[in-house]
């Protein structure tokens, strides 16, 4: 009779553990979330809150994930650039570098706010055209909102800096902010050259990416202060014959040979 008594023994065994095989398998605990697909976004900052104090951000604040791990984004006043390690609904942002162009007082302490609330360990959460990202303490983090891109023709383009080779700079202080570039879908370019009005023929070539001005550009005759004329100088030099264009998303940038040139945004994304 020992037979008997070692097989009803090991029925519970064999029970017991079909059980936990089956529960394992549907606990989920072996399954990876997705990543988030933030890679290759463009996105407006709305506003950033640290240690529990939300600001509202100023025109031109941006982030965009670009391929290869990596951030860029503008404050309102300089840009900045990070690596962002994705894992699931977290990402982890590691600052590398910011340019170092002077701001107005309000646009620095924001500036100082957007660096210190983009950074470290953020969960993310989209939710249709928009994409907040909190701190683990839930005291800090950011609002943004889906950026599209803008065209070439048609956009207002708002001058906001000017390139000289490799080296990028603001626009003259006091200069107003006012230029801006129009390239229209008959191949007039027009605007503002920080004082006057502009307006010039022009042609475009995709392929090459070059657009041609056929200038000099006819202006009004205005009298402006002199960081205007400054800059209205600049822009007419510049505008009259073949520049390289550059589209990224929302931002253009314009050079000629000598690498002489300008950075602008579209109207609404300053």
């Amino acid at each position: 009779m020992p037979k008997p008594r070692v097989l009803l023994a090991l029925v519970p065994v064999l029970l017991l553990t079909a059980c936990g095989t089956e529960g394992g398998g549907g606990s989920g605990a072996d399954t990876v979330s997705p990543d988030l697909p933030v890679a290759g976004t463009h996105w407006t900052v709305d506003a950033v809150t640290v240690d529990g104090r939300r600001s509202d951000a100023p025109d031109g604040a941006r982030v965009a994930f670009v391929e290869g791990g990596r951030a860029r984004g503008n404050s309102g006043c300089n840009t900045f650039g990070a690596t962002v390690a994705v894992n699931g609904d977290t990402l982890t942002v590691s600052p590398q570098e910011v340019t170092e162009i002077g701001c107005p007082a309000d646009r620095q302490r924001f500036e100082q706010e957007l660096l210190k609330a983009f950074s470290g360990r953020l969960k993310g959460k989209i939710d249709g055209d928009s994409l907040t990202l909190d701190s683990p303490d839930g005291r800090g983090g950011l609002e943004l909102t889906a950026e599209p891109a803008a065209p070439l023709r048609g956009t207002t383009w708002k001058v906001d800096g000017l390139v000289s080779g490799k080296t990028a700079a603001s626009l003259p202080a006091g200069s107003g902010g006012k230029a801006r570039i129009v390239i229209g879908a008959d191949g007039r370019v027009s605007g503002n050259l920080g004082c006057n009005n502009f307006a010039a023929t022009s042609r475009i070539d995709e392929k090459a990416r070059t657009l041609t001005v056929d200038g000099p550009a006819t202006t009004t005759r205005m009298m402006c202060t002199g960081p205007q004329m400054t800059l209205e100088t600049k822009l007419y030099e510049l505008l009259d014959g073949q520049l390289t264009y550059r589209l990224d998303h929302r931002t253009l940038t314009l050079t000629d040979a000598s690498g002489e040139g300008l950075t602008a945004v579209a109207a609404g994304a300053q």
